[in-house]
């Protein structure tokens, strides 16, 4: 598709226009939401919308605009993959922008120039390191790695002091859900929320007609913008709004971990018993990694202090990432932690030990979360039963961490044990 000058626009000299004179070729079509969204200056937002709501436009428009305002600006469109960026965003950027104001058009790479010497190239999410950027769109960011945004996308707007936008459909409670939490807590972001409905592009007839086709909770998260737990949650009495906050170390109680062997990721969790309530504090998640090496995070992390370790109860077996003679626990001993090993359990013990500390029959709640524990926060909203059986999927890798706070509970916690024993024996 040519590039085409947009219709009714005035054409201001290339050469000579202004910043202000920029939004006339850009919110033509604009609506009050979209123009919120266009019109902050946050250095980061983040737009959840439903779909059709016009989320890839907007972030198109908010893209030109910085590269046109200043001159050599380095600006990415990224999308989920350069064939989505090819095919959706790539004929749409064609079509809005000026022809008087491009000095050259790089089919083949993607990327347009223009005679500021600003240029704007489109992405897919791989081979990103090295560029230093100014601007940076990550469309339907819930589709995308997880570690694109915070290892990869943020550290390159960093010297140059960058700007931008995370436009999405939810996606469950994945790392976008983690990104929106966190950023409606940051005072450098913004962050938005629009249905379907609200974006001028589909009819409400034509909503009717998918309210009677759509599963309702398909459809509260593809239209309405929602962000939906996952069916069938394992954890089901857990709560974010009521079960996370700041969860400080305090002198005095013992350091007690939970710690699950599997070895990509290695996990453990860490907390203190206070007045009979779980306090925790802090996650440690490590890829491809083993019993030592996760002792001397520990040590690395509490330099002085050592407590006691409650693991998964099959590590008094031997491990092929031990040396010969040794096992899982008499690592944690040689490091200077104690262990607490149990007996093996069923694994609903676990979960109904863990759901009651989150709230028993009392309404009672006895654990709270440290809202740095993304990982655990993410996996007790998302894991969910294995379809057919009453056991987690253990293919997810959602279940380590969580385990790792189950080993915990049933150690340091044993009254919760001893409840779901008499429950059992009397049902």
């Amino acid at each position: 598709m040519p590039l085409t000058q947009a219709s009714g626009a005035r054409v201001a000299d290339a050469t000579t226009y202004t910043p202000a004179a920029v939004p006339a070729y850009f919110r033509l079509n604009f609506r009050p939401e979209h123009d919120g969204v266009f019109r902050s200056e946050r250095r980061f937002k983040v737009v959840v919308a439903g779909r059709r709501w016009g989320k890839t436009t907007l972030a198109l428009q908010c893209l030109s605009h910085h590269a046109i305002s200043k001159s050599g600006q380095i600006c990415y469109y990224l999308g989920p993959t350069e064939r989505q960026a090819n095919e959706t965003a790539w004929p749409a950027l064609k079509h809005m922008l000026p022809l008087a104001l491009i000095r050259r058009v790089r089919e083949s790479d993607l990327e347009i120039e223009f005679l500021n010497g600003s240029r704007i190239k489109l992405h897919g999410p791989q081979s990103l390191r090295g560029a230093g950027l100014d601007f940076a769109v990550l469309d339907e960011q819930a589709y995308m790695p997880a570690e694109l945004w915070p290892e990869i996308v943020r550290p390159m707007l960093a010297d140059r002091l960058g700007r931008a936008i995370l436009v999405s459909t939810p996606r469950g409670l994945n790392h976008f859900y983690d990104l929106y939490e966190q950023a409606r807590l940051m005072p450098d972001w913004a962050v938005f929320t629009f249905p379907t409905a609200v974006g001028g592009y589909i009819r409400p007839g034509e909503l009717d007609l998918l309210r009677s086709t759509m599963d309702p909770r398909l459809y509260a998260q593809e239209i309405d913008a929602s962000f939906v737990l996952q069916a069938g949650r394992v954890y089901h009495q857990f709560s974010r709004d009521v079960d996370v906050d700041d969860v400080p170390l305090i002198e005095g109680p013992s350091l007690l971990v939970g710690m699950d062997f599997n070895v990509d990721p290695m996990t453990a969790v860490v907390c203190q018993k206070v007045a009979g309530q779980c306090r925790v504090s802090a996650e440690i998640v490590l890829p491809n990694s083993n019993t030592f090496e996760m002792m001397a995070e520990l040590h690395r992390r509490y330099q002085g202090h050592t407590g006691v370790v409650h693991p998964d109860p099959s590590g008094s077996a031997r491990k092929t990432s031990a040396p010969l003679g040794q096992t899982d626990h008499s690592i944690i001993r040689q490091s200077g932690w104690e262990v607490y090993p149990l007996a093996p359990y069923p694994v609903v013990d676990r979960i109904n030990s863990v759901n009651a500390m989150f709230r028993n029959v009392k309404g009672e709640r006895r654990i709270v979360i440290d809202r740095r524990c993304t990982r655990l926060i993410r996996a007790l909203e998302g894991l969910t039963y294995k379809e057919g059986t009453n056991l987690p999927d253990n293919s997810s890798e959602l279940v380590h961490v969580t385990d790792a706070l189950g080993y915990l509970i049933m150690g340091v916690f044993p009254m919760i044990r001893d409840e779901v024993r008499i429950l059992r024996v009397s049902l």
